[in-house]
Protein backbone atom coordinates (compact mmCIF):
# COMPACT_ATOMS: atom_id res chain seq x y z
CA UNK A 1 0.00 0.00 0.00
CA UNK A 2 1.52 3.61 -1.03
CA UNK A 3 1.90 5.86 1.95
CA UNK A 4 -1.12 8.19 0.79
CA UNK A 5 -3.20 5.70 -0.35
CA UNK A 6 -6.21 5.57 2.04
CA UNK A 7 -8.30 2.94 3.01
CA UNK A 8 -11.30 2.43 1.56
CA UNK A 9 -13.92 4.09 2.85
CA UNK A 10 -17.09 1.76 4.27
CA UNK A 11 -20.77 2.43 3.34
CA UNK A 12 -22.82 3.13 6.59
CA UNK A 13 -25.14 0.64 6.73
CA UNK A 14 -28.98 2.07 5.23
CA UNK A 15 -31.01 3.36 7.93
CA UNK A 16 -34.22 1.49 9.10
CA UNK A 17 -37.34 2.64 7.35
CA UNK A 18 -39.34 3.41 10.10
CA UNK A 19 -36.51 4.74 11.96
CA UNK A 20 -38.03 7.92 12.49
CA UNK A 21 -41.29 6.15 13.90
CA UNK A 22 -38.94 3.91 16.33
CA UNK A 23 -37.03 7.36 17.96
CA UNK A 24 -40.35 9.17 18.13
CA UNK A 25 -42.16 9.50 21.26
CA UNK A 26 -45.30 6.94 20.98
CA UNK A 27 -48.45 8.04 21.79
CA UNK A 28 -51.44 5.96 23.70
CA UNK A 29 -53.91 4.51 21.31
CA UNK A 30 -57.40 5.14 22.97
CA UNK A 31 -60.32 2.87 22.26
CA UNK A 32 -62.67 3.46 21.30
CA UNK A 33 -64.98 2.32 24.13
CA UNK A 34 -62.41 4.40 26.61
CA UNK A 35 -65.29 7.16 26.76
CA UNK A 36 -67.88 4.89 26.88
CA UNK A 37 -68.11 4.76 30.99
CA UNK A 38 -68.53 8.61 30.48
CA UNK A 39 -71.61 7.98 28.16
CA UNK A 40 -73.61 5.90 30.21
CA UNK A 41 -72.95 7.23 33.16
CA UNK A 42 -74.55 10.89 31.58
CA UNK A 43 -77.60 8.86 29.64
CA UNK A 44 -78.32 6.81 33.38
CA UNK A 45 -78.43 10.22 35.05
CA UNK A 46 -80.67 11.51 32.37
CA UNK A 47 -83.24 8.93 32.52
CA UNK A 48 -82.92 8.77 36.40
CA UNK A 49 -83.99 12.53 35.67
CA UNK A 50 -86.91 11.83 33.37
CA UNK A 51 -88.25 8.99 36.11
CA UNK A 52 -87.89 11.66 39.10
CA UNK A 53 -90.25 14.28 37.04
CA UNK A 54 -92.83 11.85 35.73
CA UNK A 55 -92.95 10.54 38.88
CA UNK A 56 -93.57 14.08 40.95
CA UNK A 57 -96.19 14.44 37.64
CA UNK A 58 -98.06 11.52 37.98
CA UNK A 59 -98.28 12.46 41.90
CA UNK A 60 -99.60 15.66 41.70
CA UNK A 61 -102.10 14.38 39.11
CA UNK A 62 -103.13 11.61 41.46
CA UNK A 63 -103.28 14.11 44.33
CA UNK A 64 -105.26 16.76 42.65
CA UNK A 65 -107.81 13.52 41.49
CA UNK A 66 -107.90 12.15 44.46
CA UNK A 67 -108.28 15.36 47.28
CA UNK A 68 -111.37 16.14 46.05
CA UNK A 69 -113.21 12.29 45.70
CA UNK A 70 -112.11 12.07 49.44
CA UNK A 71 -113.35 15.67 50.55
CA UNK A 72 -116.45 14.15 49.41
CA UNK A 73 -116.52 10.95 51.16
CA UNK A 74 -115.76 12.78 54.35
CA UNK A 75 -118.43 15.35 53.81
CA UNK A 76 -120.84 12.83 52.89
CA UNK A 77 -120.05 11.44 56.28
CA UNK A 78 -119.99 14.26 58.62
CA UNK A 79 -122.98 15.99 57.11
CA UNK A 80 -125.41 12.46 57.22
CA UNK A 81 -124.33 12.27 61.18
CA UNK A 82 -125.23 15.93 61.39
CA UNK A 83 -128.55 15.60 60.10
CA UNK A 84 -129.46 12.45 62.30
CA UNK A 85 -128.32 13.77 65.35
CA UNK A 86 -130.76 16.77 64.44
CA UNK A 87 -133.87 14.80 63.40
CA UNK A 88 -135.70 15.16 67.26
CA UNK A 89 -134.28 18.56 67.54
CA UNK A 90 -136.60 20.23 64.93
CA UNK A 91 -140.41 21.55 65.73
CA UNK A 92 -141.66 22.48 62.28
CA UNK A 93 -142.85 19.47 60.53
CA UNK A 94 -142.20 20.67 57.55
CA UNK A 95 -138.36 20.53 58.33
CA UNK A 96 -138.65 17.40 59.81
CA UNK A 97 -140.04 16.08 56.41
CA UNK A 98 -137.25 17.24 54.61
CA UNK A 99 -134.84 16.27 57.03
CA UNK A 100 -136.23 12.57 57.03
CA UNK A 101 -135.85 12.18 53.09
CA UNK A 102 -132.53 13.80 53.54
CA UNK A 103 -130.95 11.25 56.20
CA UNK A 104 -132.44 8.54 53.89
CA UNK A 105 -130.19 9.96 51.23
CA UNK A 106 -127.21 9.90 52.95
CA UNK A 107 -127.73 6.60 53.65
CA UNK A 108 -128.36 5.29 50.57
CA UNK A 109 -125.55 7.56 49.34
CA UNK A 110 -123.16 6.64 51.85
CA UNK A 111 -123.56 3.04 50.56
CA UNK A 112 -123.31 3.80 46.95
CA UNK A 113 -119.86 5.49 46.83
CA UNK A 114 -118.31 2.48 48.29
CA UNK A 115 -117.72 0.95 45.42
CA UNK A 116 -116.40 3.88 43.20
CA UNK A 117 -113.93 4.49 46.29
CA UNK A 118 -112.80 0.82 45.64
CA UNK A 119 -112.43 1.43 42.08
CA UNK A 120 -109.63 4.62 42.86
CA UNK A 121 -108.30 2.54 46.16
CA UNK A 122 -109.79 5.07 48.50
CA UNK A 123 -111.20 3.85 51.80
CA UNK A 124 -114.38 5.86 53.23
CA UNK A 125 -112.88 4.50 56.71
CA UNK A 126 -109.18 5.35 55.88
CA UNK A 127 -109.14 9.10 54.28
CA UNK A 128 -105.72 11.54 54.62
CA UNK A 129 -104.96 12.91 57.82
CA UNK A 130 -105.90 16.19 55.72
CA UNK A 131 -109.06 15.51 54.62
CA UNK A 132 -109.85 14.03 58.41
CA UNK A 133 -108.43 17.00 60.40
CA UNK A 134 -110.67 19.68 58.21
CA UNK A 135 -114.14 17.38 58.71
CA UNK A 136 -113.80 17.07 62.23
CA UNK A 137 -113.50 21.03 61.98
CA UNK A 138 -116.23 21.32 60.23
CA UNK A 139 -118.31 19.01 62.33
CA UNK A 140 -117.70 21.18 65.51
CA UNK A 141 -118.25 24.21 64.44
CA UNK A 142 -121.53 23.11 62.93
CA UNK A 143 -122.59 21.56 66.37
CA UNK A 144 -121.71 24.44 68.11
CA UNK A 145 -123.51 27.07 65.96
CA UNK A 146 -126.61 24.43 66.05
CA UNK A 147 -125.97 23.93 70.06
CA UNK A 148 -126.04 27.57 70.68
CA UNK A 149 -129.30 28.01 68.87
CA UNK A 150 -130.68 25.34 70.34
CA UNK A 151 -130.13 27.06 73.49
CA UNK A 152 -131.78 30.49 71.90
CA UNK A 153 -134.84 28.29 71.23
CA UNK A 154 -134.02 29.40 67.36
CA UNK A 155 -133.02 25.79 66.51
CA UNK A 156 -135.28 25.37 63.10
CA UNK A 157 -134.20 28.48 61.73
CA UNK A 158 -130.50 28.24 62.05
CA UNK A 159 -130.49 24.20 61.15
CA UNK A 160 -132.02 25.29 57.77
CA UNK A 161 -129.49 28.00 56.78
CA UNK A 162 -126.30 25.86 58.30
CA UNK A 163 -128.21 22.89 55.84
CA UNK A 164 -129.10 24.98 52.73
CA UNK A 165 -125.20 26.13 53.08
CA UNK A 166 -123.80 22.98 53.48
CA UNK A 167 -125.26 20.76 51.12
CA UNK A 168 -124.87 23.82 48.59
CA UNK A 169 -120.85 22.99 49.30
CA UNK A 170 -121.78 19.46 49.09
CA UNK A 171 -123.38 20.33 45.35
CA UNK A 172 -120.03 22.21 44.76
CA UNK A 173 -117.76 18.98 45.85
CA UNK A 174 -119.51 16.64 43.60
CA UNK A 175 -119.11 19.16 40.69
CA UNK A 176 -115.48 19.01 41.21
CA UNK A 177 -115.06 15.72 41.63
CA UNK A 178 -117.16 14.73 38.27
CA UNK A 179 -114.97 17.31 36.76
CA UNK A 180 -111.55 16.48 37.77
CA UNK A 181 -111.79 12.53 38.12
CA UNK A 182 -111.34 9.76 35.36
CA UNK A 183 -113.26 6.86 36.69
CA UNK A 184 -116.71 6.19 34.96
CA UNK A 185 -118.27 4.64 37.85
CA UNK A 186 -117.35 7.76 39.96
CA UNK A 187 -118.94 9.88 37.69
CA UNK A 188 -122.01 7.97 37.07
CA UNK A 189 -122.58 8.11 41.12
CA UNK A 190 -121.69 12.21 41.63
CA UNK A 191 -124.19 12.54 38.58
CA UNK A 192 -127.08 10.84 40.22
CA UNK A 193 -126.15 12.01 43.83
CA UNK A 194 -126.23 15.29 42.91
CA UNK A 195 -129.46 15.27 40.87
CA UNK A 196 -130.99 13.76 44.27
CA UNK A 197 -129.22 16.52 46.51
CA UNK A 198 -130.93 19.30 44.81
CA UNK A 199 -134.20 19.35 46.35
CA UNK A 200 -133.51 19.06 49.64
CA UNK A 201 -130.93 22.02 49.82
CA UNK A 202 -133.51 24.22 47.86
CA UNK A 203 -135.97 23.03 50.33
CA UNK A 204 -133.72 24.16 52.87
CA UNK A 205 -132.85 27.45 51.30
CA UNK A 206 -136.67 28.41 50.88
CA UNK A 207 -137.51 27.72 54.17
CA UNK A 208 -134.40 29.85 55.76
CA UNK A 209 -135.54 32.70 53.47
CA UNK A 210 -138.94 32.31 54.47
CA UNK A 211 -138.35 32.39 58.54
CA UNK A 212 -135.73 35.56 58.42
Amino acid sequence: MYPNQLPPQQTPPPTPVDYLNQIAPQQSKQSRFSGLPLKLALIGGILILVVIILAVTLNAVSSAQRTPVETLAGRLATTEKIVQESQKKLKSSQLRSVNSGLAIYFTNTNRDIATPLTNLGISAAKLSAGVTEKETATATAINTRLENARLNVDFDRTYAREMAYQLDTLLNVMQEVSDTTQSASMKTFVAGAYTNLQPAQQAFAEFSEAAN
